[in-house]
């Protein structure tokens, strides 16, 4: 797993989002935004790619890598410290909360289902019966003091 992955995770959408509901970030046909090319991945394929997978594959995409020269992109790409998925804006504005399963595998689950709510009760369990750990999506703003 590279730094930016998660296990048996939950991260709740950011405390100062204004999000009542997932909302589909827009997109542009001629150039989507990250939050929305993130969106399709995760949403079109749910428990299928890692969040690494993830960052990576928009990273790829908006920078046209050829298919051939991606693993070695890849391996370029984390040499260096990445932002993780609790800065996407998926959880800070869009209103999706993102499901890291036990092998890292992502789902998405708006702020107003029923599922979204077992989640950041604490109750939710891994499929191995561990408790779920409970993060959140980093702050738009930052707080005052």
């Amino acid at each position: 797993m590279e730094r930016v992955d998660y296990a048996d995770t939950f991260i709740a959408v950011a405390e100062d989002s204004q999000a009542t509901q997932g909302t589909v970030p827009p997109r542009k046909p001629e150039n989507p935004s990250i939050a929305a090319r993130s969106y399709r991945l995760i949403a079109e394929h749910p428990y299928r790619f890692t969040s690494g997978d993830v960052l990576f594959t928009v990273f790829a995409d908006r920078q046209e890598i050829p298919e051939e020269e991606r693993e070695a992109a890849r391996t370029e790409f984390y040499a260096q410290s990445r932002a993780c998925l609790r800065s996407s804006e998926l959880g800070k504005r869009y209103g999706w909360g993102i499901h890291a399963d036990a092998r890292g595998r992502l789902a998405l689950y708006g702020v107003e289902t029923p599922e979204y709510a077992e989640f950041v009760s604490g109750r939710q369990r891994s499929d191995s019966g561990k408790s779920i750990t409970l993060t959140a999506a980093m702050r738009s703003s930052r707080s005052r003091s």
